[in-house]
């Protein structure tokens, strides 16, 4: 494991310790615990392994734990399916070596162009956004006005105050990416690209900042989002996410109009309105 990976792996599974009440794995609370949640020595015990190989793991040092024993410690920190798989992408047992290429193909645009009134654009690994389609661009104008070294998704949740006048739960919305964010990077933070993303949104947002030190993961879902368009009033919309089997390093995020909550209506109106002058750059 990169260093940056056992960093995270020891400062996630800290997190989750320090959040699991010890009666639920059948032990003691209260008493003289001066710390919430488990002791190192209880987890390593519950977990099968020592309490010197579990502190090292902690503390990030050069070990690698085996598939068993990640799957043992996710048993006994009650972790999630989508945390579960983040600790042993974070201890090698899954991909963590950067997707392929950024570079948007021109067939992939073609795509974009032909989701018509559905509001779609593509992002890379590091969820920088590098396409789009002109129903995407009248849902937010701001795509094609920020410069593209800003143009990144999770830089713009967290800092442009119109992205958090458009999503319909600002606080739920962007915890939500955040989490899926970090499931996505985590094994990656050493890339510069990501690290340089996440310290400067640190410094900008105290939001991200409080969010990132939870250390909370969660998988992507499709389901329906509700986003206040300046123009058209409240729009229900069905998130998809895809991978282009010949670009694997990026995702085409595809919205679509919810039946029934007259949004088919309001795209179609927004669609006879004209397009920003800023384009793609």
């Amino acid at each position: 494991m990169a260093q940056a990976a056992r960093h995270e792996l020891g400062e996630f599974l800290r997190s989750r310790r320090r959040q699991l009440d010890p009666p639920a794995v059948g032990l003691p609370g209260g008493g003289n615990r001066r710390t919430p949640g488990l002791r190192r020595e209880e987890v390593a015990l519950l977990a099968g392994v020592s309490h010197t190989w579990y502190t090292w793991l902690e503390q990030g040092r050069d070990i690698r734990p085996s598939r068993q024993v990640v799957d043992a410690l996710a048993r006994t920190l009650r972790l999630t399916p989508a945390e579960h798989e983040y600790v042993l992408r974070l201890a090698g047992h899954g991909s963590a070596t950067s997707p392929g290429g950024d570079e948007m193909p021109s067939h992939l645009q073609r795509l974009l162009d032909a989701l018509g009134a559905s509001p779609s654009y593509v992002i890379t690994a590091s969820w920088s956004i590098v396409g789009w389609n002109e129903a995407y661009e009248r849902l937010y104008p701001g795509v094609a006005a920020v410069s593209p070294a800003e143009r990144n998704l999770l830089w713009l949740v967290f800092t442009d105050p119109a992205v958090r006048e458009l999503l319909g739960d600002w606080d739920t919305d962007s915890r939500r990416f955040l989490t899926q964010f970090r499931a996505e990077v985590g094994p990656r933070l050493a890339d510069p690209m990501v690290g340089d993303l996440v310290r400067r949104l640190e410094e900008v947002s105290p939001d991200f900042r409080a969010g990132w030190a939870s250390h909370d993961v969660d998988r992507f879902s499709s389901g329906e989002r509700r986003f206040e368009h300046p123009a058209v009033g409240t729009l229900h919309l069905e998130h998809h996410q895809l991978t282009p089997a010949d670009a694997s390093g990026l995702q085409l995020i595809a919205y679509t109009a919810v039946e029934g909550t007259g949004t088919a209506d309001k795209l179609a109106r927004l669609a006879g309105e004209p397009v920003w002058e800023h384009r793609r750059s």
